[in-house]
């Protein structure tokens, strides 16, 4: 099993954390606030959950996620993530986050931003792109016929199929989309985006499971911002 190491613990990161402890991994939860007020999400999970700082959660993970508000990235420690692999489910949202130009632009992705910052590391862009309680509902085992798919994204094949493995680990396919650059087919607002996992417009919060094959065709048609 796997060790992941969570630096964010807020709506997606602890969702994860208990899917991965429900599927027999061990996690060591962060966040900005301090170790201490983890202590009823580790409660919550059991013995196979810590709360740490971010760069102990960092050095721990055999897999690192890094689910924090995209304005915070450069505050993600460098260091103990040297050679290791990094799930990126970070958006961009200019009215939370404040504006950065080169995303302005689509000069570059969320995730390319983060690798830059982490050059050590191996980055790959999952979770980004699904409401936290449909990340948590729409989990199925391997075979279901209602499993759902999530697309990746990353320029190391060796992180992808780490990545690839613990999202089946975790109850969903992967859908390869390729490197990081391509990424934005699956940032905020394109048709791979969060409401691709709702069943409804008007019943937002009802999941859906969503195939490989619906999710590439939602990849498929995705446009850029200066195109939409």
């Amino acid at each position: 099993m796997t060790t992941v190491g969570l630096i964010g613990s807020g709506n997606i990161g602890g969702t994860l954390a208990r899917l991965a402890v429900a599927a027999g991994h061990d996690v060591v939860l962060s966040n900005s606030r301090g170790p201490e007020t983890l202590t009823d999400l580790v409660a919550e999970l059991g013995p196979r959950a810590r709360a740490a700082t971010p760069a102990e959660a960092a050095a721990a993970g055999d897999l690192v996620v890094v689910t924090i508000p995209l304005r915070a990235y450069r505050e993600v420690p460098a260091a103990p993530l040297a050679g290791r692999t990094v799930i990126d489910t970070n958006n961009y949202y200019p009215e939370r986050d404040g504006h950065f130009p080169e995303l302005d632009d689509e000069s570059t992705t969320t995730s390319e931003l983060l690798q830059a910052h982490l050059p050590e590391s191996r980055v790959v862009k999952a979770f980004n792109n699904i409401y936290f309680a449909h990340l948590r509902a729409l989990a199925r085992p391997a075979g279901a016929a209602d499993r759902s798919a999530l697309p990746i994204a990353g320029d190391d094949a060796g992180a992808k199929a780490a990545v690839t493995a613990f999202l089946d680990s975790v109850g969903y396919d992967a859908v390869d989309v390729g490197p990081l650059a391509e990424g934005w087919r699956f940032q905020r607002d394109t048709a791979a985006y969060a409401g691709l996992y709702s069943a409804d417009p008007n019943d937002w919060e009802r999941p859906a499971a969503r195939n490989a094959e619906q999710v590439r065709a939602a990849l498929a048609a995705a446009r850029r911002y200066a195109d939409s």
